[in-house]
């Protein structure tokens, strides 16, 4: 039975709308520590993200354990060889990025990028060089405003 009517391309546009709202999960420590492996190497059998982890290495129940919570989060999907999976990640590092600097923006910053560069500032987070870029970007939108 189609979602939309009978035609499929109906089917496939609500299913995207449905994607794109979804809420991210935040993620432990842990999780995202496997999250940043599997954003690197795109696909990964859990041998191959434990490969990727500094030392100590987890022990590979644990790493299966965790990649099986990304995976209730809706953050990594897999394809089975087997008994065996190999998992990728979902929602990409950009999309979380943006979740992430969204939250932070908004807990600590009252949602202000003035409020943010201050602290960054003032805190001496920031070396010359890094402000001088970033005055070179501000300059660069004021000549061309959108």
């Amino acid at each position: 039975m189609p979602l939309l009517g009978s035609n499929r391309t109906n089917e496939i546009v609500y299913i995207c709308v449905i994607v794109t709202k979804m809420e991210i999960k935040e993620l432990t420590k842990a999780e995202e520590q496997l999250m940043q492996v599997l954003w690197k190497l795109e696909k990964a059998f859990v041998k191959e993200i434990i490969d990727q982890l500094p030392q100590p290495k987890p022990i590979y129940n644990t790493v299966s354990t965790i990649v099986r919570v990304l995976e209730s989060k809706g953050m990594v999907g897999y394809e089975a060889f087997g008994r065996t999976h190999r998992y990728y990640p979902i929602i990409s590092k950009e999309e979380y990025k943006r979740m992430e600097t969204d939250k932070l923006l908004g807990n600590y910053f009252e949602n202000s990028i003035q409020n943010m560069f201050s602290y960054f500032v003032q805190e001496e987070k920031m070396k010359l060089d890094d402000v001088d870029k970033i005055m070179k970007m501000i300059n660069k939108i004021k000549k061309n405003p959108q």
